[in-house]
């Protein structure tokens, strides 16, 4: 869904382009919803890093964890899928400490599995990105929604991803994770109608 069901319907400044509603909290929101939610990537790293941070976010908001984005990134190593599928006993240790962090010890584990798992479908599909884009044929699916209450929380292709990853021993991506996932990589253009990042795409 739209990040994460916590949206602000604060009215744009002056002169300031329209944009989805969800973003309207303050600047952070505002860059990350002009620069990245919803514009297509196909790039291993940025895909592992939504993973890691998309996995954390279960059960809070979006913000929370966009808002802790660069201590996870210096925690995870950049978001080195190789360095992180190494993290050991005494690094888990390392992290529960870390309050720059969400200190959740099945998120911090979940992360290091799925980095592994994720190296494993790197390794049978040349790319990851090769196997998440697969869900939709490698096309954008454009919902041209114009209304919030357009935009769904999960689909039928995000149950399918979800149950995929799920048999190959993903945790902690369930199918509403999974679609945010596809929204924040832009498998899924769900920009409202009226707002400026549609009209530039």
């Amino acid at each position: 869904m739209y990040p994460h069901f916590v949206y602000f319907c604060a009215m744009p400044k002056q002169n300031e382009p329209i944009r989805c509603a969800w973003c309207m909290k303050d600047d952070l929101y505002k860059a990350y919803h002009d620069q990245e939610w919803g514009r297509p990537s196909k790039d291993d790293k940025h895909l592992f890093e939504m993973m890691i941070l998309e996995s954390f976010q279960a059960g809070l908001s979006w913000y929370t964890i966009l808002s802790k984005r660069e201590n996870f990134r210096d925690a995870f190593a950049g978001f080195d899928v190789h360095k992180v599928a190494g993290f050991d006993e005494a690094k888990v240790e390392k992290l529960m400490h870390n309050a720059g962090i969400i200190r959740n010890r099945l998120k911090i584990l979940a992360a290091i599995s799925n980095a592994k798992k994720f190296i494993e479908i790197q390794n049978q599909f040349g790319s990851f990105s090769d196997y998440m884009w697969s869900f939709t044929q490698h096309k954008v699916i454009d919902n041209q929604p114009k209304h919030l209450s357009q935009i769904p929380a999960k689909t039928e292709i995000s149950d399918a991803m979800a149950a995929d990853l799920k048999k190959r021993g993903f945790k902690f991506m369930g199918s509403t994770v999974c679609y945010a996932k596809m929204q924040s990589i832009g498998m899924v253009n769900d920009h409202l109608m009226d707002c400026w990042v549609r009209q530039t795409q």
